[in-house]
């Protein structure tokens, strides 16, 4: 086995990962400013530069550990959240474009990237044999696209877990809002120890479902492509 070649095609993944989780953002901020609030933008979010996103423990220390550590965490990140202020959207259902926007724009990525992979292969400038691991040689344009395939499944589904701080906390709270459900207010409350409780579901076996989720889909597109 070349060790050489899987460490340079593990290294690719992270300038991937960078990348999405920047797109993600500034999708948080782009879709925040057409709904009118100059939050993101005031405070110099509303931009790709990932020096303005990056967070020190999940755009580094966790990727760098799934680098180390392959195949033992989960090869996911985050950037710093998005400021933005509900008041100032022109309604209060902008609240949930905004929090889909993120996912949303990584399931963009997989669609993109899915099909550029296609094109390709078909054209031969990807060899399906050596990207499935079928033959040993090296494929970066392939791997590039294939883990945005990956990385961004798995980024659009964790970011939909309904967990604070989580975008689909906040879909689910204004559901609840909107539909005046008393439960909305309860499920405020739990926002300050929503990373506790991230981190109790990542030490149990519940995590496995969204490791099966992630995994299911990817499945299903790569189907698609080869």
């Amino acid at each position: 086995m070349d060790y050489s070649v899987l460490f340079s095609e593990r290294i690719l993944a992270l300038p991937v990962l960078l990348l999405s989780i920047v797109i993600h953002e500034f999708s948080h901020a782009y879709v925040a400013y057409r709904a009118g609030d100059m939050t993101a933008a005031s405070q110099g979010r509303l931009t790709l530069n990932p020096l303005a996103h990056i967070d020190p423990i999940g755009t580094i220390v966790v990727p760098l550990l799934q680098f180390m550590l392959p195949g033992r965490l989960p090869l996911i990140g985050w950037a710093k959240p998005v400021p933005v202020n509900p008041l100032h959207f022109r309604s209060a259902e902008w609240d949930i474009f905004v929090s889909l926007a993120g996912p949303g724009s990584n399931f963009a990525l997989v669609v993109l990237s899915a099909i550029l992979l296609k094109i390709s292969v078909l054209t031969g400038l990807v060899n399906a044999p050596a990207l499935l691991g079928i033959v040993q040689r090296a494929e970066p344009l392939g791997t590039v696209l294939l883990y945005f395939i990956m990385i961004n499944i798995a980024l659009g589904i964790f970011n939909l877990i309904p967990i604070p701080p989580l975008d689909g906390s906040r879909v689910l709270y204004r559901l609840l809002a909107s539909a005046r459900s008393p439960l909305a207010d309860h499920y405020a409350a739990i926002e300050p120890y929503g990373y506790f409780i991230l981190i109790l579901i990542l030490m149990t076996p519940a995590w496995r479902l969204f490791g099966w989720i992630a995994s299911t889909c990817q499945l299903l597109v790569f189907r698609l492509i080869f």
